[in-house]
């Protein structure tokens, strides 16, 4: 059996959890929300009369889709290779996600994409130029003196 790259299991749970948000921001458009509204009323003016939230929910969305699953300009750059910034940037994300109600389950997905990228951070995994690609061998090689 092979080794379990988690780095590649992580991007696939942000891809699901980048999706679900911009699906989740868009149905909030049609029927805004907060989540924390039964404990406060206060947070209301995010979501209506103007869509503050589901504007920033549908763009940070749209940032993880394009980041997990890259874009031709972004692949193999330095922000797409850095686990470091993703593990800045996606607690942002699920923050925003958790705050409408109907996105609730992509900040989860966004909370396990976290622990999963800190879990590839922590045991040395690098992210490969080419997406979906594994590292290759001896890339690392050894000076002899």
């Amino acid at each position: 059996m092979g080794k379990l790259i988690k780095n590649h299991w992580a991007r696939l749970i942000v891809l699901t959890a980048a999706a679900y948000q911009i699906c989740a921001a868009i149905e909030a458009f049609f029927w805004p929300k907060i989540f924390w509204d039964f404990l406060t009323k206060n947070l209301d003016g995010g979501v209506k009369p103007i869509p503050i939230l589901q504007v920033v929910n549908v763009i940070m969305g749209v940032v993880g889709l394009a980041w997990e699953w890259p874009l031709g300009m972004l692949a193999g750059s330095g922000l797409h290779r850095s686990i470091e910034a993703r593990l800045i940037i996606y607690p942002l994300s699920s923050l925003v996600a958790l705050l409408i109600y109907q996105g609730t389950n992509a900040g989860l997905y966004y909370i396990v994409g976290m622990i999963a990228y800190f879990w590839a951070y922590s045991e040395g995994e690098v992210v490969c130029p080419e997406p979906w690609t594994l590292p290759k061998r001896g890339s690392t090689a050894r000076r002899t003196i």
